[in-house]
Formats: C-alpha cells, structure tokens, sequence
C-alpha cells in the first residue's frame, strides 16, 4: 500500500488502465475500424513494411489501388509518411495490430506524467495523467489506426525530455528530445512544427545566459531534430525523387497549407480567412465543451490551473507548455482540412468531427490536461484550507473526505457522460459495418477472389478498410475493383470468384444500413455464350417493357400476362441476341470488345408505376469467341439507387420479386 502512494507508481498504473482500455475499445468499438478511410491506408502501409516494400506493384493497376495511394508507372505508394505505420507494424509483430494502439497509449499516459511533473510536481503530473485518460479526443484517437495520437506521443517524448534536460542539464535527455521531435516531424511535419515552437521560442531566450552547457544541450537537441527533417527528406527523394516533394503533394498538390483554392481529388473550395475563422471557432468550441475530459468542466479546471499558474508567477518552461494552446489552433487555421473535417458548417452532425472529434486540435490535449490538473489541485488546496478553518477539527477529516467523494462524483460522472456519447456513436456506426461484412464471415473465402463496388469513387478500401490485399496481392483472398474484370480473372485464373454488392446506400454514419450479399461468379467461355435470366413477375402487374442495351445501342420488347419471365441471351462476336417466352420479334444489341450488355426490364403496373430488374452481363471478345461473367443483378425501385445501390438479394425482398441469372458456354 505504502508503494501505491508513489506519484510514479500511481502514473504507471493509470497509463496500463489506459493502455488497456483503449485496446478493448479498438476491439469492441472499432472491429470495422472508423468512417474515416485513412485507417485502412497506414495498416495497408504497415504490412507493406512488415514485408520490406514502400512500393506495391498491383497486377492490374486501376483494379487494385487503394484509397490514398499515389501511382507512379506500374508502382503505388501511400502519401502519408511511415512512421505511423511502423508503429502499428510493431504492434502486429506483437500479435496484432491493435496491441500497438494500446502501446501507443500507455506511452502517451506515461509521458503526459512525466512532461507535467517536469513543468509542475509528480502529483499534478499523476492528476494530469488521468484527465488524459478521462479525455474523449484522446480515448476515440488512440483506439482507432490514424496518425495523430501516435505523433503527440513523439511530441510528448520531446517535451518530456526537452523539460527534463532544462532542468537536470542531461545531455542524453536532450538528445532524447531531438530524436523525439525528428520523428513527430518525420511522421506529421506540420503537427510537429506547431508543437515544438514554444520550446523552441524558450531555447533560443534561454541562451541569452551565453552558458556553454546550455549550448551543447541544445545543439544536442537540433541535431536531433535535424536527423528527423534529414529522414524526411531522405524518404521523399526515395519515393517521390525529390527531397522537397513530399508524397501527399504528389498526390494532391494544392492539400497544403494556404488561403487560396484548395483541391484534392476533384473537390475544392476557396479557403479564406473568414471560412477558417468559422470552422476553427467550431472546432475549438466542441473542443473545450465536448471532448476534453468532463467537457466544460474540464475546461474551467484548466482556465483555474492556467489563472494559478499566472497568479504565483509563470515560468518559461510553463510558458512553453501553455504556448501550445496558441500555437495549434493559430496553425491548423492556416490548413483548409479544418473546414473538411466539419463537413456542412451549418449541420453539427455532420463531419468526421461527430465520430473523431477535432483530432487535429489533439496535442492541445497536453497544456490542457496540464493546466486542467493543476487547477483541479488548487481547488483541492483552496477546499482544504476553507473545511479546516470553518469546521472543528475532530470532522475535518469525514467533512473532507465527503467533499472529495461528491467531487470525484460529480467529474467522474461527468467524465464518463462526455466519453459515452462518442463511445455510443461510433458503435451505432460499427452495427451497421457488422451487417455490412456479414457475407465475408460466413462464407470460406480461401482461394477467393471477390469483385469489389466503388460507392466513393474508383479506390479500393474507400469505403471497404476490413478487406484489404497482401502487399504481394497474393493472399488467401485477393480484392479487386470491378475495372478490367477479365484481366484481373486472367491474373487470378485459379481461383473461387465471387462479387460483393449490396441494397441501400453506403452511409453508416447516418445509422442506415445495407443488404449485402456475396454473389458466386462463373466465368463462360466459348463461340457463343448463353446466359439465362429469370424473374418473378407479381400478379398485379399488367406488362413488362424489356430493353436491351450495349455501347450506347438499344433494342425493345414487350411481354404481357406473364407471372415469371424465362429469357436466354445469346451472346457472340458479332450480337448479343433476347429471345424467351413471349418474345416474338428479334431483339439483338453489339457485342462489345469488352463492356457489358445490359438487360433491363420494367415490370409496369399499369399506372407508369413500377420497378426495374436489370442484368448487367460483363462479357469480352476472345480470338474464337466470347467470355463473360455472371451478370450482376439489381431490382430498382427508385432510380437513384440503380446502378451499384440496388443490388438483388435473395430473401431481402417481398411482393413476389426474384430473379436469377447462369451462364454456360456453347460450341467450345
């Protein structure tokens, strides 16, 4: 017991209950990972490093490049920086990704302790450890695979060691800082740029002493430092050729920080000053009310802590650390992904900032958690003093003892209220992936390959992070984009084949969810190719209008009084040809060099209402004859949804609606 009463001891503890807490949210909160899509491109970096790769070198290049990924010739590249991504690698080499973001975690508890026993005493660094912990931003941060809790980890090794060395006058803490801040800047250039400026601001005031020892620890220090921008810049001329040119640049030269136009792929807006200073008040606000720990109570302890603080005389080394409050949100206004991240400015549930929070505010977590301990120790002081002088000495110890008991209540239970909502949130989002990914559990997918839709744009792993390739795109399941779908079958020519499609639109974060299915896939090849298409007619329909499409051409037919339509599409060289119950005219569309035939066919109600069967059948010429997959099938009954969203699933409909398609090769 007595050990227990150690602040470090006390701090050790609180950093393993953190480690451990964010390791179970991960796993419970987080199995599909986040809205954001960045997640699945540092873990598709990290395996690439885990095999020894910055390049991946797809068989099919635009069928298998994945979300953020730069493409340069034959080879992709990620735009992020690899630190991140080691750091989750090492997590895998531990037994599994998500043991680095408890890691990552218990260093970042660890350190927030030692950098505010640093600039304060152990026992505020104790207190500052658990509102850390207690801090929303930084419990959703730390449990999901983006970069930014893992870079104030750098940042806090760099203030902890920056304050110790200051204090101490250790040359190999102040060499710790220097190696510490080169990999925040190698992992977040900018992030480290901001947070690092106070401490630097206070180096170069504190050699006005013209002490030599001074100078050698901080020389120490920038020779640090300056290994980490040399890493950097040695990275980009390996990936991008140029020292200068770094990877996101390439992938979207005007992301940058600036006012001005601003673009990434195709979306753009002009940034001004104005806009910045509307979405940073938003975000700052949500800040300090919504996700720092007991939202605005935890604020007023931090302003108390920081009144203190002044009150008694501010040193530099504090200084340093309340500049942080500064130097962030001056900085981020300078970037237009502020503006991004709160999506539509005038719906405060829209945005990655309702499911993350402002991650990247995240190091302003560190003055004030530090200031916010602080403060909550001046308040146990100042209660203190006024029981003892007010209450008789024999209840001063029961008196006291309650008024920490309702205190601890009334910040726990504040605490944990702020964290549940976010908590809650991002869980209604993962039931809607858990109904999403179903089919990839129950079926065996060995020796699989699955065709992939592209609701967001033509990306792998945007929306789909849970399925993601091999570096070697050899794996036990292969994942494609549905583009130059008979090159990737002839890259994979030994394989299981199925398509993943699904009913409903892909916005989970709205708590609508989707009808997925994983579609078995054949491949036909032949002279000709026949594809037989039936569907379910229900009885209160009065016709059904066909028609058959291909490169831009059409051709028609009607069926009347029919309840289930059986049709065959004859497929070679030349045309591809309708015929079934009920059609008497020939019908026939071009056969494509490599495209589709679509097949649509409204079932009419007799009013204009209705809905739409469509069977779109890939199909490719071949020296002798034709090939083709499985058509994809879809039942439309809103427009809007036709064409990737209104996939056919069996058992998901009613009112007597069905249908199914097969293929076989003829003349081989």
């Amino acid at each position: 017991m007595k050990r227990l009463r150690q602040p470090g001891v006390q701090a050790g503890l609180v950093a393993l209950l953190g480690g451990v807490v964010v390791f179970a949210l991960a796993h419970v909160v987080f199995p599909h990972h986040t809205t954001n899509h960045d997640e699945g491109v540092y873990l598709q970096q990290a395996a690439m490093l885990l095999e020894g790769q910055l390049f991946i070198y797809p068989p099919v290049k635009e069928s298998f490049r994945p979300w953020f990924f730069v493409a340069d010739g034959e080879r992709l590249y990620p735009k992020y920086a690899p630190v991140p991504a080691a750091m989750f690698a090492v997590g895998k080499l531990l037994g599994g990704y998500r043991v680095a973001l408890g890691l990552i975690s218990t260093g970042a508890l660890a350190l927030t302790y030692h950098t505010v026993r640093e600039a304060f005493d152990a026992r505020t660094g104790v207190v500052a450890s658990v509102l850390m912990l207690g801090s929303p931003l930084f419990l959703i941060d730390a449990s999901v695979f983006l970069s930014y809790v893992p870079a104030t980890l750098w940042n806090l090794g760099f203030a902890a060691a920056y304050l110790h060395a200051d204090r101490t006058g250790s040359r190999k803490t102040a060499a710790c800082a220097g190696l510490s801040i080169g990999l925040a800047f190698f992992a977040r250039p900018y992030t480290a740029v901001l947070f690092a400026t106070p401490f630097i601001i206070h180096a170069l005031w504190s050699l006005r002493t013209r002490d030599p020892a001074r100078f050698t620890r901080l020389s120490l220090t920038a020779v640090g430092g300056l290994t980490g921008v040399a890493a950097t810049l040695a990275y980009n001329h390996v990936v991008t050729g140029s020292a200068m040119l770094f990877p996101y640049e390439v992938f979207a030269p005007q992301d940058g920080p600036g006012f001005g136009y601003r673009e990434i792929l195709g979306y753009s807006r002009e940034f001004t000053p104005a806009m910045s200073l509307d979405a940073n008040t938003e975000l700052l606000w949500k800040l300090v009310t919504q996700w720092v720990v007991a939202g605005p109570l935890g604020t007023v302890a931090a302003a108390i802590g920081l009144g203190a603080v002044v009150r008694r005389g501010i040193d530099g080394r504090q200084a340093a650390l309340a500049g942080v409050l500064l130097t962030v949100p001056l900085g981020n206004g300078y970037f237009w992904g502020t503006v991004n991240m709160l999506g539509d400015l005038s719906d405060p549930t829209d945005g990655l900032v309702t499911f993350l929070g402002p991650f990247y505010h995240v190091d302003m977590l560190v003055p004030l958690t530090a200031f916010g301990a602080v403060g909550v120790v001046t308040v146990a002081q100042w209660t203190r003093r006024l029981v003892t002088e007010r209450v008789s000495a024999d209840r001063v110890r029961p008196v006291l003892l309650t008024v920490a008991l309702c205190g601890a209540a009334l910040g726990g239970g504040a605490a944990v209220t702020t964290a549940a909502e976010p908590v809650s949130d991002n869980y209604e989002v993962t039931q809607q992936f858990e109904q999403a990914y179903e089919p990839f559990e129950e079926r065996d997918l060995d020796n699989s390959l699955v065709l992939l839709p592209t609701p967001y744009g033509d990306w792998l792993n945007h929306p789909f992070q849970s399925v993601r390739n091999d570096p070697g795109f050899n794996g036990d399941t292969v994942y494609a984009m549905q583009h130059r779908q008979f090159e990737v079958i002839d890259a994979y020519p030994d394989r299981t084949y199925y398509r993943y499609v699904f009913r409903g639109e892909w916005v989970p974060y709205l708590g609508l969810p989707v009808e997925p299915r994983l579609q078995p896939v054949s491949v036909a090849e032949g002279e000709t190719v026949r594809t037989d298409v039936s569907a379910a007619v229900p009885e209160q329909a009065a016709l059904v209008s066909m028609r058959l499409t291909s490169e831009g051409e059409n051709d028609y037919a009607t069926v009347t009084g029919a309840d289930r339509l059986d049709l065959q599409l004859s497929t070679d060289q030349n045309r591809t040809r309708l015929t079934g119950d009920g059609i008497d005219e020939q019908v026939g569309v071009p056969t494509p060099e490599d495209g589709s035939v679509t097949l649509i066919m409204f079932v009419d109600y007799g009013t204009g209402a209705g809905f739409e069967y469509r069977a779109e059948l890939p199909v490719a010429q071949t020296d002798g004859g034709v090939r083709t997959l499985t058509p994809r099938l879809e039942v439309c009954k809103d427009q809007r949804r036709c064409d990737g969203e209104a996939a056919y699933v069996p058992g998901a409909h009613r009112d007597g609606i069905g249908m199914n398609a097969t293929t076989t090769a003829e003349n081989t």
